[in-house]
């Protein structure tokens, strides 16, 4: 490729009956430098600026919701308003281009997600994968901690008559409950509350997010309880 865009040399030609590779090393030495192409804008308008698409990396490689102010460390931005000014720009452009992704608030962050329409579609690739879903049990479990933390296992274990020892293991493992201090009562027990991937697994941006308890059907557990893992939002 290199030698196909050499456009004219300089200088005699080399003498005849010398090395091929030193005659192809003088051409190219010689040779007319090749302009970089600037890159096409998109239609509609739609090319990214240099920082936007910095932001959009930062965020396509993040795997779980950044905050405005490691946003603008991670793209070298001003400041962690002007993260939040580009992000609303680069949510006006997935939008205009009626893209699979969009920039959603979650967990006191920002995270780049699937649209929910598209979440069957993507919750094909995770199938078979191990650790993707919680089961009914883990669900139910979650659900309790969620709407009444900070609880102790013998509450939780109170309501689903049922021990959960194991269960919380699991939650604690996967990040999605943590140990938020202790009781007061005997022998202290600890007390286990949701962290900011429950928050954001689930789609929610605060606890406050939670739908209340009155508008929930009564198997339902907890909100959108269907792949936590799932990258739809």
């Amino acid at each position: 490729m290199a030698l196909a865009r050499v456009q004219a040399t300089r200088g005699p030609l080399p003498p005849a009956g010398g090395s091929p590779a030193a005659s192809r090393r003088r051409r190219l030495a010689t040779a007319e430098p090749t302009a970089i192409a600037e890159p096409r804008p998109l239609p509609g308008g739609q090319r990214r600026s240099e920082e936007l698409a910095r932001l959009e990396a930062a965020l396509f490689m993040a795997r779980e919701p950044l905050t405005t102010r490691r946003l603008a460390k991670l793209a070298r931005l001003d400041d962690g308003t002007r993260a939040r000014s580009l992000v609303k720009e680069l949510r006006q452009l997935q939008d205009a281009a009626g893209s699979a992704f969009r920039v959603e608030q979650i967990a006191g962050g920002f995270q780049l997600l699937t649209r929910a329409p598209f979440g069957p579609w993507v919750r094909r690739l995770q199938e078979g994968g191990s650790g993707g879903r919680l089961s009914p049990a883990a669900l139910e479990t979650l659900a309790i901690v969620a709407y009444r933390q900070p609880v102790t296992r013998a509450e939780i274990e109170s309501i689903r008559g049922v021990g959960s020892e194991e269960i919380l293991r699991q939650l604690l493992e996967r990040d999605f409950v943590a140990i938020g201090g202790r009781a007061e009562d005997l022998g202290r027990p600890n007390v286990y509350v949701t962290t900011r991937r429950f928050l954001a697994a689930f789609g929610l941006s605060r606890l406050e997010d939670l739908p209340p308890l009155d508008r929930m059907p009564a198997a339902a557990g907890p909100p959108a309880a269907a792949t936590p893992d799932s990258p739809s939002s």
